[in-house]
């Protein structure tokens, strides 16, 4: 269960970074610029502890997909950024691929 937290705090450190990096103005902008910093740094110090237990294809793959979509939730929302069917569509396929590796795949260590 302990690899899961991991994962889920690597996904939302990397979800807010990647979120904060229209504000850090190409680092010029000292604070947005240490939450982006901050946030990858934590990103991939849990993402490096889920891979004690879940293989790294896997993980990154839960990592990564996840983490597009909520991105790409958070520009639609607070941003602004336009999500037509075929970005809806594509979302949802890789919501689907995160559901399919954790429901059914003998890879995953579900303990």
């Amino acid at each position: 269960m302990q690899q899961w937290i991991f994962l889920s705090v690597a996904i939302i450190s990397e979800v807010i970074a990647t979120s904060a990096l229209k504000a850090s103005d190409g680092f010029s902008r000292l604070w947005p610029s240490l939450v982006v910093a901050v946030g990858y740094a934590s990103a991939f110090f849990f993402l490096s502890l889920t891979l004690k237990t879940i293989p790294v294809g896997v993980a990154y793959a839960i990592w990564s997909g996840v983490g597009v979509a909520l991105v790409a939730l958070i520009a639609w929302a607070f941003l602004g950024q336009a999500l037509d069917i075929p970005a809806i569509i594509g979302l949802l396929l890789i919501m689907a691929g995160v559901v399919v590796l954790n429901l059914f795949s003998n890879t995953i260590s579900h303990s």
